[in-house]
């Protein structure tokens, strides 16, 4: 995969992450999450460690928010299966850019161990 898709998607979860939690009112936690962003542009161990830590608590909130909003709907009567779909398809999206944050491009010497 390329390099930029690499970066890209780890910032764009963590800019979605950061939105949730600014609608939410939760300011730190969204200053947090965008801070994070920067992680990506750094090639240490720590950063890749603490960033995919983040993107991992990040969809471990996607799942809490699921149920708790489910958990609401289903209560009121109301439906719920379209946005359950759409937060496990967010949360599967922050999975996978956790997977990819900080890891080496194929091929690079990092990948096959020469750093």
């Amino acid at each position: 995969m390329r390099p930029v898709l690499r970066m890209l998607l780890p910032a764009l979860a963590l800019l979605l992450l950061a939105a949730h939690f600014f609608r939410g009112g939760l300011l730190l936690l969204a200053a947090i999450s965008f801070g994070l962003i920067a992680l990506v542009f750094v090639s240490r161990p720590w950063a890749a460690l603490l960033l995919r830590a983040a993107l991992v608590f990040g969809s471990i909130e996607w799942l809490r928010t699921a149920w708790a909003l489910s958990s609401r709907r289903a209560l009121a009567g109301e439906p719920y299966a379209r946005m359950l779909v759409i937060l496990g398809a967010v949360t599967a999206f922050t999975l996978v850019a956790a997977w990819l944050a900080g890891r080496p491009a194929r091929g690079s010497r990092a990948a096959r161990g020469h750093v």
